[in-house]
C-alpha cells in the first residue's frame, strides 16, 4: 500500500461526490508521480454517485481499468476493497489499483441516504419516527451497559481522547478541545448516546493505492506491507441484542497470517460511529477479553503519546464522517503512521498497526466486519 492520500473535509459541500473523487484520484498521481491514466485498477466506495457506478466515473476520469469494482459497504469499504485489489495484482490482473472512499454532504443529503439506507430502514425504522442509526445504537450501547457494567463516563474516555489527538490533525473538522465534564452534560439524543456519541456527516476523500512492493520501490515511494486481513459478515444472528462482531470468528486467522500476537500492535485504529463500538472491537480483537472494554479504558491512555495509541488521526468522533470515506479514515492513519509519515499525529517508533472496519447497520445491528494489519518497509 503506497501514497495515502487525504482530501480535507468540509461540514457542507455543493460539489458532487464525482468531484470529490477526481480530486482524490488527481493527489494519488501527484503523490505517485505518475499520470492517473497509468493506473489499469479502479476500486469506489461511496453511498452517493447516483446515478453513476464505477464503470461511469472510468468516462468521467479518462480512465480505462482492467481491474474495476464498487464497494458501497461503509464502515468496511476499505478493508473490502483493500483485499479484493491486493488479490487482483497477485493475481496479475492489476499493476497499481487506486482504492478511492469519497462522499459529499450537502445540507439535505444526510437525510436522503437514510432514507434510502435500506429496505428495513424504510419498513421497519423509519414508520417509528427514528431517522438513523442512533435509536439502534441506543439500544445495542445500553444492553452493552447491563451486561458488562459499562459507565457513560468509559465511553468517554475513549471519545475525550480522540478530541485531544484531533486538535493535533490539521484535517479535523473538530477544533476545539473536549473534556470528560462537557462529554457528560452534552444533550442527550436517544439515551444513552449523547451529542458527543455521534459522528458528524461532512464531504471528504480517502484514497491509496495498491501494487506490488517492486513497482512500489520502482516508483520510490515508500509503502505499508500487508501483513494479514480478515472479513466476515452477518455473523451471531442468534444474538438478541448485538454485543459482538464478525471479528471474534476469525480472529486467531489475523494474527496467525500476520506472525504476531495482540500485543505487538503498536498503534490501533477502530471504526468509531459510536465509542460503544470502540469498546466493543477492543475486546473482539483480542486487546481484553469480552465484558473487559470499560476496564480497558479505565487503565489505559488512549492518546497518541499514551499506552495504547488508538484513533490517532482522532476518529470519526473528532475528524468527521465523510460517508463511506470514513470507512477509509483508520486505515489512511494506519498507513501513515508505520510509514512514519503522520506528521503532529506520529506515534513514537510505530511499526505495526491494525485497522479495523464495522458498519453497515441494517435494522437492529451492523452487518460488516473486517480488519487488517500492516506493517512498515523495515518491521
Amino acid at each position: 500500500m503506497a501514497v495515502p492520500v487525504t482530501v480535507p473535509y468540509a461540514r457542507y459541500s455543493i460539489e458532487s461526490t464525482q468531484w470529490w473523487i477526481g480530486r482524490a484520484l488527481a493527489a494519488l498521481a501527484e503523490g505517485a508521480g505518475i499520470s492517473h491514466t497509468s493506473f489499469d485498477g479502479l476500486s469506489v466506495a461511496s453511498f452517493s454517485t447516483t446515478p453513476d457506478t464505477a464503470i461511469g466515473l472510468t468516462q468521467h476520469f479518462g480512465l480505462s481499468p482492467r481491474f474495476l469494482d464498487y464497494v458501497p459497504l461503509g464502515g468496511v469499504s476499505a478493508v473490502v476493497s483493500l483485499r479484493r485489489a491486493a488479490r487482483a495484482v497477485q493475481s496479475g490482473d492489476a499493476e497499481i489499483v487506486a482504492c478511492i472512499g469519497a462522499d459529499t454532504n450537502s445540507v439535505d443529503s444526510f437525510r436522503q441516504s437514510l432514507a434510502n439506507f435500506s429496505r428495513f430502514s424504510q419498513d421497519a425504522v423509519y414508520p417509528y419516527g427514528s431517522g438513523g442509526p442512533n435509536a439502534s445504537f441506543a439500544l445495542i450501547a445500553r444492553h452493552y451497559m447491563q451486561k458488562y457494567g459499562a459507565r457513560r463516563e468509559d465511553f468517554g474516555r475513549i471519545a475525550v481522547a480522540q478530541r485531544d489527538n484531533a486538535l493535533k490533525n490539521p484535517n479535523a473538522l473538530m477544533k476545539k478541545p473536549l473534556t470528560l465534564e462537557q462529554y457528560m452534560a452534552a444533550r442527550p439524543i436517544a439515551e444513552p448516546i449523547h451529542l458527543f456519541d455521534c459522528v458528524m456527516p461532512c464531504a471528504g476523500a480517502e484514497a491509496f493505492l495498491v501494487m506490488h512492493e517492486d513497482n512500489a520501490r520502482a516508483l520510490d515511494l515508500p509503502f505499508a506491507r500487508i501483513l494479514s486481513t480478515i472479513e466476515r459478515h452477518h455473523v451471531f444472528a442468534q444474538d438478541t441484542v448485538q454485543d459482538r462482531g464478525g471479528w471474534v470468528v476469525d480472529i486467531d486467522e489475523l494474527y496467525t497470517m500476520a506472525g504476531i500476537r495482540p500485543a505487538a500492535i503498536d498503534v490501533v485504529q477502530t471504526y468509531d460511529d459510536y465509542p460503544v463500538i470502540s469498546m466493543m472491537q477492543f475486546e473482539d480483537l483480542g486487546f481484553c477479553a469480552k465484558g473487559e472494554g470499560p476496564d480497558f479504558v479505565r487503565q489505559h491512555d488512549l492518546t497518541i503519546g499514551g499506552s495504547f495509541p488508538h484513533n490517532t488521526s482522532g476518529g470519526q468522533l473528532s475528524v468527521g464522517q465523510a460517508g463511506a470515506a470514513g470507512g477509509h479514515l483508520g486505515m489512511i492513519e494506519a498507513m501513515r503512521q508505520v510509514m512514519g509519515l503522520a506528521g503532529p499525529t506520529q506515534v513514537t517508533g510505530a511499526r505495526l498497526a491494525l485497522a479495523s472496519g464495522f458498519g453497515m447497520i441494517n435494522y437492529d445491528r451492523g452487518l460488516a466486519s473486517g480488519a487488517v494489519i500492516l506493517a512498515g518497509e523495515g518491521a
